[in-house]
């Protein structure tokens, strides 16, 4: 296979350094959650730590897209995170993506960016909902989100995980992560609403995450605290489902914990 990489021209890291470090991929680092799926390490290379996300092999079809037809998950996570920052949009630093392709199909391909010191995920707030500063954080978060929808930002993995957050001097910074997943466009006021459906089902946090839009936006509270009730149900109704197909078919996979 032949091998493509791309580094930030603000990057330190060199084109055998990063070789050298993804050769050695399996056996060094600290894995981050379950690796099921693709595999996220914190590796140090020359005294600094980077985030390093190997996407999984894709499938058949994939093979042929990712090669001959679209921009495979670590280019475009790259490509994004530049984008936002060129926005105002917090992301931990891009610093190289790479790519294993045959004359064609695409095999396995890395994503790299300087690893973040932050203090914790949205996904605390769903499960501490007595934490400290709860409500600020969140509607915090709701400004941070509303600045993504202005500058034409379409997040579609806008989940409990996917925004780090930092506590700063004068509150709190956000920082987006797993970026291949993204629309740039002028959003619709309902691609606004269901934008938040993946983050939580909790009804308390609606409450506030809606007041807050509301005032953004300048539309009555209630109107949409409805229409974000009904996205968050669509989505987990369809989640369920989802898992409950997997479940009954796919009885025969097991997860890798």
């Amino acid at each position: 296979m032949s091998l493509t990489i791309k580094i930030h021209s603000n990057s330190s890291l060199t084109k055998e350094r990063l070789i050298t470090t993804i050769n050695s991929f399996g056996h060094q680092g600290e894995l981050i959650g379950t690796g099921y799926r693709n595999v996220i390490k914190i590796i140090d290379v020359d005294g600094v730590l980077y985030n390093i996300k190997g996407f999984k092999v894709p499938n058949l079809v994939n093979k042929i897209v990712y090669r001959f037809f679209r921009k495979s998950k670590a280019e475009r996570s790259f490509l994004y995170a530049e984008k936002l920052l060129s926005s105002g949009i917090l992301t931990p630093t891009p610093e190289a993506y790479i790519e294993f392709k045959s004359l064609f199909s695409f095999g396995k391909s890395y994503y790299i960016s300087k690893q973040l010191d932050y203090d914790f995920t949205i996904r605390k707030l769903i499960d501490e909902p007595q934490c400290e500063d709860y409500e600020n954080i969140l509607r915090r978060f709701t400004q941070f989100t509303f600045q993504l929808h202005e500058n034409g930002i379409h997040f579609l993995d806008h989940s409990p995980g996917n925004t780090l957050i930092k506590k700063v001097d004068n509150g709190y910074d956000f920082y987006l992560v797993d970026l291949n997943r993204m629309d740039f466009k002028t959003l619709s006021y309902n691609e606004r609403l269901a934008n938040f459906a993946r983050l939580s089902p909790k009804d308390y946090m609606l409450d506030i995450i809606s007041d807050e839009y509301a005032k953004l936006i300048n539309k009555p509270h209630g109107e949409v605290r409805k229409r974000m009730y009904f996205f968050s149900e669509k989505f987990s109704s369809s989640f369920k489902k989802k898992e409950a197909f997997k479940k009954r078919y796919f009885f025969w996979r097991k997860k890798r914990r």
